[in-house]
């Protein structure tokens, strides 16, 4: 028995074919090889095209199958983890009405902010938890402020891994962590957030079916079969955004338990049992996984934008052409903590969550041309993007999460010794890594949810860790220094923008 688990991302569309039976990955792949373009046609703004996830999730389909020589028939569940807050809308053919204005799209910032303030921000926070803010509800409501005339041809508004799940069956449906990652889901009424639709004017009838995340929630359709080689009738069993996934993945589903990743996008994203939220929404929190409203399970979601997109801006532009990313961390690794001085803030890629939605790009301090080097800026590109996590779980902390350990894939910047390093000291966290990835967690979830597993501790029995980071005790002073002098520049430029 196998199970098929996607990870749709920004960059690519990745699937993992798992034995149901040993945990262990038989065949993955993912396109396309290079990043998949975003479209900016403004300053801020950034739309994908869902036709484009489905073209590649096909090429990933077809590859695994024909690599592991499974049969499709053995093929028990699928699984979806998928970008969160991406915003697609599709007519009643179920055809695309407009790109998808995906999550680091900055256009709806102000459109949020005045339904913060119009609508009060206690309400807003008692029960949505969050700001409406940069969200999916906002995209909704820019696209009828601005563009009315697709706004009439929408029939249902879908989440990136929902539409993916309409490709599959035919069937529009999306989960409570779906609508609690839009700011569709009312908390404290426990229902759609019917209050923030009415303020904006949209018609409820666009918010699709909701189902259970762990649940059959679709069956795999003639037409999509014959496109992905997989067997008419296979079930769809679950769906989460890619943060709750990702945490599923490294099996955290209980209060105090962490979970970390440095893809495209940094996040640490905690579970809590207690509904709290930061007073300025600088972090988020939404429905995880396992919530039900008997025994909530919140994941407070701290979320940088421009992390692995950083390296990556790095590697293109300062690094050596034609270096490789294991090359470039060396290079970076002959400078000391601090880098000697220079600072990079890594907010380049949209408005931040952490900083009350500001834009203020990234930048580059303290550079002084007679001692400072490629390998100073590599160096400080990387202590900036943790230095950033650790701004934010001081946020998370004083909501009254507890930051000890943390559970991160092997994977992205983990596999960067600097990097770390530099968050296990800055932090004094111990960091434990995980051999897993986006894709298998959904294959293992789909698992819980046709029932192949009776829970997650059983689905997750195999999960293999790979290393153990503690913190450096001896260089405890160095980072504390390096991160007072990051977060003195960063809150001087914050004042600079404003």
């Amino acid at each position: 028995m196998y199970l098929l688990g996607y990870d749709i991302g920004t960059s690519s569309i990745k699937a993992s074919l798992v034995d149901a039976t040993t945990g262990k990955c038989v065949s993955s792949a993912f396109f396309p090889k290079v990043e998949m373009g975003i479209t900016a046609v403004n300053l801020g703004w950034a739309d994908q095209n869902p036709e484009g996830w489905w073209e590649n999730l096909k090429l990933s389909t077809r590859c695994v199958l024909d690599e592991s020589h499974v049969k499709a028939e053995d093929i028990k569940a699928i699984g979806i983890s998928y970008q969160m807050h991406g915003l697609v809308c599709v007519d009643k053919q179920q055809q695309v009405v407009r790109p998808s204005i995906i999550w680091c799209d900055s256009r709806a910032v102000g459109i949020g902010n005045k339904a913060f303030k119009d609508l009060g921000e206690e309400k807003c926070l008692s029960h949505l938890l969050n700001s409406p803010g940069n969200f999916t509800a906002s995209k909704l409501a820019w696209v009828k402020q601005n563009e009315p005339k697709n706004y009439e041809k929408i029939y249902k508004i879908m989440l990136p891994g929902d539409y993916i799940a309409m490709k599959m069956s035919g069937e529009i449906c999306t989960t409570v962590g779906g609508l609690s990652e839009g700011i569709f889901w009312d908390f404290k009424e426990s229902k759609i957030a019917d209050f923030l639709l009415d303020y904006y004017g949209l018609d409820k009838s666009l918010i699709p079916d909701v189902k259970p995340t762990f649940s059959v929630q679709g069956e795999v359709s003639a037409k999509a079969a014959e496109e992905l080689g997989l067997k008419v009738g296979t079930p769809i069993s679950y769906r989460a955004g890619d943060q709750p996934n990702n945490a599923l993945s490294l099996n955290v589903f209980e209060p105090g338990e962490i979970a970390s990743t440095a893809g495209t996008s940094g996040v640490v994203y905690g579970v809590n049992d207690v509904v709290s939220y930061d007073k300025q929404s600088r972090v988020n929190t939404f429905a995880h996984v396992n919530y039900d409203t008997a025994h909530p399970r919140l994941g407070v979601l701290l979320c940088i934008n421009g992390t692995g997109s950083l390296n990556s801006w790095m590697k293109r532009t300062v690094a050596p052409d034609g270096i490789s990313y294991p090359d470039m961390n060396k290079l970076a690794a002959k400078v000391p903590i601090g880098s000697e001085g220079v600072c990079v803030i890594p907010f380049g890629n949209g408005a931040e969550r952490i900083l009350c939605n500001e834009n203020i790009g990234a930048s580059i301090h303290g550079v002084n041309f007679n001692i400072h080097g490629k390998c100073h800026i590599l160096r400080a590109a990387q202590e900036g993007v943790v230095f950033s996590f650790k701004y934010g779980m001081d946020i998370m902390s004083q909501m009254g999460m507890s930051i000890k350990r943390i559970h991160a894939g092997n994977a992205n910047m983990f596999l960067s010794k600097i990097f770390r390093d530099t968050l296990a000291g800055v932090t004094g966290a111990t960091i434990d890594l995980y051999d897993t990835d986006g894709a298998l967690g959904a294959a293992k979830g789909a698992g819980i949810g046709v029932g192949l597993y009776k829970d997650h501790n059983e689905a997750f029995a195999t999960l293999q860790k790979m290393d153990t980071i503690e913190p450096d005790t001896k260089n405890t002073a160095a980072y504390e220094d390096a991160y007072n002098r990051w977060k003195q520049r960063l809150e001087s430029s914050v004042k600079e923008n404003k």
